[in-house]
């Protein structure tokens, strides 16, 4: 190897060296789902310093992204014709996030720039769905909006341009709220360090999402056994309704 690629490798260390370090956690790892479950609070919190140890010496926002896990996805359209809503226009996506919430330190149209924010999906504007098949941009946009909105209104997307609070440049803090109708499964924290218009660090952390006692009992067997189990679902359904008769009966 050359003086020249010894110098620019050096050179080229030295320069990802001045980027700072995020120190990223969250008050729970695991959040147990069991019978009566309302919903909880995640506090996403941390600290950016030099490669030193050192507070970062210069001004930047936090961006917090929470993603739950994706699945593949349908939408339809509906549409009113002679009084009656019927289904009109349809799209599947391959992979759609069960649940997203974006929160900032300023709104992101002050942070980054649309090419970023698309980059990183800051945002729910940003929001990447991959669809299957050819679709019309224009439609896929429409789609998006769509999905967007119906699960906003369900509280499974949500996004907070004044989520975030940055203590001192140093710490920052941001609570996401997980409703009771969150999807079991690992949820992905990215938490994005900007400067400038530029990302200059990320760092990511884990989050479980699990159902406990008989909730889990029942999920485990609806999946594992599900002609069981929709034998067991038939059964107490003919019980209650014959109990239900026999009751009637007597008054």
């Amino acid at each position: 190897m050359t003086r020249v690629a010894l110098a620019l490798l050096a050179f080229m260390a030295l320069v990802g060296a001045r980027d700072p370090i995020l120190v990223p956690e969250v008050s729970q790892h695991e959040v147990q789902v069991r019978q009566g479950f309302i919903g909880t609070e995640l506090l996403l919190f941390g600290a950016i310093l030099e490669p030193d140890g050192r507070r970062a010496g210069r001004d930047y926002d936090i961006v917090v992204v929470l993603k739950g896990p994706t699945d593949p996805i349908r939408l339809r359209e509906k549409q009113k014709i002679l009084g009656i809503w019927i289904n009109a226009d349809s799209t599947a996506f391959r992979s759609a996030p069960s649940y997203f919430a974006v929160a900032s330190s300023r709104p992101i149209s002050e942070i980054v720039d649309e090419r970023t924010a698309a980059i990183y999906e800051l945002g729910l504007d940003y929001l990447q769905l991959s669809p299957i098949g050819s679709i019309d941009p224009a439609e896929q946009a429409r789609f998006t909006r769509g999905l967007v909105e119906m699960r906003g209104r369900e509280g499974l997307y949500r996004e907070d341009p004044k989520g975030v609070s940055i203590s001192e440049q140093v710490l920052y803090q941001a609570r996401i709220a997980l409703p009771s109708n969150v999807q079991t499964g690992r949820y992905t924290a990215e938490t994005f360090a900007i400067a400038r218009g530029r990302v200059i660090a990320s760092a990511s952390a884990e989050v479980e999402v699990h159902k406990r006692g008989f909730e889990r009992l029942v999920a485990d067997y609806a999946q594992n056994d599900s002609f069981l189990y929709g034998l067991v679902a038939v059964a107490l359904s003919l019980a209650m309704g014959w109990l239900a008769h026999r009751l009637f009966a007597f008054i």
